[in-house]
């Protein structure tokens, strides 16, 4: 079947994690478009037996006459979705006047349209430290029977990733479906992939007349089968990107199982469709919702993955999401919502190369992704300072056949566009810039060294007759230093939706991932007019780091199934490590290498053999996030609209959630500003035992911590403890970052906490 599916390329794929579709909506009230709508279920008149007929009811009461205009848009109101799992409410095609009259209904709560999401796109679990012998691994069964929903573009079920060797019979818990459709039949469907759903009434309502490539669950994409494979694929056996990180491919969670939500269609990605995907997924029974994408510039309350993570979390549910990909300014994170994971990325230790050997037996070894083991062997090698800026094509296809040099004097993305539309076999680009080294682009053979490196290499081609050179391709290795640091492209705190809670709140490895692809898709290229495909592929983004992120939460799900979300949160917060593997701080390659801010990493490179093992947590209920609701002057119905339910109280407003992390914020940069903090701390370690608290103080603030000391008579003991950020006052309006670490008596565990001092960001 695989040969015949028709794909759609990512023919950009240094974009492919970043694209953005604007929604238009018509400005005049007879045209029609999508809106959700928010309900209370409690005023549902006992006439109707079910809420979808109360809500189908209540669109049939509005509809109009009017008729069908010229563009294509409906002639009447039209239902699009029930949602009844992670929110309650509807989505419907209606003009403006027919919401305003729908305003009316009782249990109306409130309304907003229809939008577009931006989605963020082997040997990660070494890395990770993750291994068969001892940590999270075995105590977790390597996640066996934990379920994995997957909010994406869809998924391949041949990938090897998704065969099910080696996997026990599907819980009796599940309650989802392997729905078929176009190409895809239910028996694709097996042990490992147990689940497979597809949404796209959104698209059609905002799309009356559009026709899908593919109207199934299977993927055209490559996102969702990347994502997907991550988090839980089974064991590949020699995988690689074109000869590079070559090995045995693998899951996080690689006995877990996956259940997938298409809810992306040929880059288009609406609000109602996601809600429908998580809504779905919820009744269906996961245990872990991975999603890697978001909605820029949208309040909690209009937010379909805060809304829709809310149900989640109140049914046990944990979300994973990506943070998004526009760094490196600060203030441009998504999903930084409370009661969900928000996942930064990073680097990883591990270098894809090329090595030039000189005629004098000299090897450089620099940077190559170059899909093909070319013959690069003994070719002429010239540096010519009238051409090596390396960016007219023209210039060079009047030099020499030869290799030739081009400087740092232009950006390499440009030079190499040039030089592959020159008839020369080869080049050497001599670059520092970080880019390079985060995506796969590189459609011409050749190396990219280090301006240390040039010195040697230009002396060479000047000096010596004849001088020759060859170059030796598709080479990685691993354990390279420093490693990780944070990725230029991932998004930084604080969160416009609320900067009162730190976010990001962990890192996980996101540069150039390897995973499954789909095998009918843009997977490489060489020069402008060879495309290549391949069943795995390489790419780089927060879509990437969250799937990491989310298999070691199944990982400590199945490890720990009584533990709520907030506490598998906690324990990757207060575990994750803000250290590099040269025992130095974590850099930030956005910021030339300047030290990660927490806004940048969150707490730091997620560890999922520590977090098995945190010795404290941070939990936190349903009723604590309506707390923090109930304190961002929301409306009623705002908050309503979020939690679906009028049994919560806003009794107790604090905007001080029993966070595993501190950020005070301020806006002027003279005066002192004090902000005090309230936390409960749980001891899931064996027994009696105490902690002493170490903090390190943000520069220009003094961090007091009452009492220093907690003394704990037995597990699951719960102490109570405040800590006061008195700052004094930066001109510079600087972040400034610091960290309280409760340490256990006799070097038992070590829970680290991050403290943020930052000025206000101007967001939307």
């Amino acid at each position: 079947m695989g040969s015949t599916r028709n794909g759609s390329p990512l023919l950009l794929m240094i974009l492919s994690a970043m694209f953005l579709l604007p929604l238009h909506v018509s400005s005049t009230s007879a045209e029609r478009s999508t809106f959700i709508v928010h309900m209370d279920k409690s005023f549902m008149p006992k006439a109707f037996t079910t809420h979808h007929h109360w809500y189908s009811s209540i669109i049939d009461s509005i509809k109009s006459v009017e008729s069908t205009s010229s563009n294509g848009h409906h002639s009447t109101p039209s239902h699009v979705y029930t949602y009844d799992h992670a929110f309650h409410g509807f989505s419907a095609v209606l003009s403006k006047d027919e919401l305003e009259s729908l305003k009316n209904s009782p249990g109306f709560v409130s309304s907003y349209s229809d939008r577009q999401a931006t989605i963020d796109t082997t040997h990660t679990t070494d890395f990770l430290s993750l291994n068969p012998a001892t940590g999270l691994w075995p105590a977790s069964n390597y996640g066996k029977d934990v379920i994995v929903g997957v909010i994406d573009t869809g998924v391949w079920p041949e990938s090897e990733s998704f065969k099910d060797d080696g996997m026990t019979e599907i819980p009796s818990r599940w309650k989802g479906i392997c729905e078929a459709g176009q190409e895809f039949n239910s028996s694709m469907c097996n042990l490992k992939l147990i689940g497979a759903r597809s949404f796209n009434k959104g698209v059609v309502a905002a799309n009356p007349n559009i026709t899908f490539s593919m109207n199934s669950t299977s993927d055209t994409e490559g996102h969702g089968t990347h994502t997907s494979s991550t988090a839980a694929g089974n064991y590949v056996d020699g995988a690689s990107f074109f000869g590079y990180a070559a090995g045995t491919a693998r899951g996080v969670a690689p006995r877990a199982r996956v259940a997938m939500y298409k809810v992306i269609w040929d880059q288009f990605r609406y609000a109602s469709d996601v809600l429908a995907g998580m809504d779905q997924a919820v009744a269906d029974g996961v245990d872990v919702i991975s999603i890697s994408m978001g909605f820029d510039q949208t309040p909690l309350y209009e937010d379909p993955i805060a809304i829709a993570s809310f149900g989640a979390m109140e049914n046990g549910v944990l979300v994973s999401s990506s943070a998004g990909n526009y760094g490196p300014e600060l203030g441009l994170l998504h999903n930084g919502i409370p009661w969900v994971l928000t996942v930064a990325a990073g680097s990883i230790d591990r270098w894809f190369a090329g090595t030039v050997t000189l005629g004098n037996g000299l090897t450089i070894t620099g940077w190559s992704m170059f899909p093909a083991s070319a013959l690069v062997e003994n070719y002429p090698i010239i540096y010519n300072t009238t051409i090596s800026a390396c960016n007219s094509s023209e210039l060079w296809s009047e030099a020499p056949f030869s290799i030739l040099i081009c400087d740092n004097t232009v950006p390499f993305f440009t030079q190499i566009k040039q030089v592959s539309m020159s008839n020369q076999p080869a080049a050497i680009f001599i670059s520092d810039d970080p880019q390079i080294f985060e995506f796969n682009i590189f459609p011409y053979p050749g190396v990219v060294i280090s301006p240390k490196d040039a010195p040697t290499l230009i002396n060479y081609a000047q000096t010596v007759v004849q001088p020759t050179a060859s170059i030796k391709f598709q080479q990685t290795f691993v354990g390279t230093k420093a490693a990780p640091a944070v990725a230029t492209y991932t998004s930084r705190g604080p969160s416009p939706s609320y900067p009162g809670i730190l976010k990001p709140d962990v890192m996980a490895p996101g540069t150039l991932v390897l995973a499954s692809w789909i095998p009918n898709g843009y997977s490489a290229s060489i020069g402008s007019n060879i495309v290549l495909s391949s069943d795995y592929v390489t790419i780089s983004g927060t879509s990437m780091a969250c799937p990491h992120a989310s298999g070691i939460a199944a990982l400590l799900k199945g490890a720990h199934p009584e533990w709520s979300p907030a506490a598998i949160r906690s324990a990757m917060m207060t575990t994750a490590s803000p250290i590099d593997n040269t025992f130095n701080q974590i850099r930030d390659i956005g910021l030339g290498y300047e030290i990660a801010t927490p806004l940048a990493m969150g707490s730091g490179q997620v560890d999922p053999n520590r977090a098995n093992d945190p010795g404290l947590i941070y939990d936190a209920a349903s009723q604590d996030y309506v707390n923090l609701l109930c304190s961002m002057n929301f409306t009623k119905n705002q908050i309503l609209t979020i939690t679906r339910s009028n049994s919560y109280s806003c009794l107790n407003t604090s905007s001080d959630l029993n966070y595993p992390s501190f950020i005070a914020l301020y806006t002027n940069t003279t005066g002192m500003v004090v902000q005090t903090f309230q936390r409960t701390v749980t001891n899931v370690g064996a027994g009696a035992t105490s902690y002493t608290a170490n903090v390190i103080a943000p520069t220009f603030s003094v961090v007091s911590v009452s009492p220093d000391t907690l003394v704990f008579g037995k597990t699951h003991e719960k102490q109570n403890y405040s800590l006061t950020i008195s700052y004094m006052g930066d001109k510079n309006r600087s972040v400034t970052f610091g960290s309280l670490t409760w340490i256990e008596e006799n070097e038992g565990h070590m829970v680290r906490s991050p403290i943020v001092v930052s000025p206000i960001i101007n967001f939307w």
